[in-house]
């Protein structure tokens, strides 16, 4: 009969998970303007083990009182940084080795489970209703988008970035 797992037990599972695990994967959040997705999005960010978040503005800090409160402590797993825009953490992704994928709706993207992705990988999520820049979208490697099935067409931006998170992690563990 299965149990809940108990604090230790918890700490084991994770344990094994991130010893399968050799993907690096970073979120660039290029005007990502809800500090409640920001949070939410840096406590998935934690999850997942990033490496590294870039904050494009009007994207807030971890210093928003809102950020903080979503992010319940997770800010400080994930060092962050603030660069002047898409552009600019795009070359930061890229300077530390990092394959750049917009998560967005277009219509050249295609399904994330599609892409070979490789050991570092970092996500671009966009602004809530406008989604990632134009200049951003036009320089990433690849756009990919999160097929779905039912009568919504979209997710919030927070939800979406886990989604992807977990699937770039799920194609390495597959591996």
């Amino acid at each position: 009969m299965s149990h809940s797992l108990n604090p230790t037990e918890l700490k084991r599972l994770h344990r094994e998970w991130r010893r399968r695990s050799d993907l690096e994967v970073a979120l660039i959040l290029d005007g990502v303007q809800n500090p409640f997705n920001v949070g939410s999005l840096f406590r998935s960010a934690a999850a997942y083990r990033a490496a590294r978040m870039w904050l494009v503005p009007p994207t807030p800090d971890p210093s928003s009182s809102k950020v903080a409160k979503t992010a319940l402590g997770c800010e400080r797993l994930v060092p962050w940084s603030v660069e002047p825009d898409g552009l600019a953490a795009l070359g930061a992704a890229r300077e530390a080795g990092f394959v750049t994928i917009a998560i967005e709706l277009t219509d050249d993207a295609v399904p994330l489970f599609t892409l070979d992705v490789g050991p570092k990988v970092a996500l671009v999520l966009g602004h809530e209703d406008r989604g990632v820049h134009r200049s951003t979208l036009a320089a990433v490697d690849h756009v990919a988008f999160l097929p779905q099935i039912g009568k919504v067409g979209s997710l919030n931006v927070a939800q979406a970035g886990t989604v992807a998170l977990y699937e770039v992690a799920r194609q390495r563990w597959q591996r």
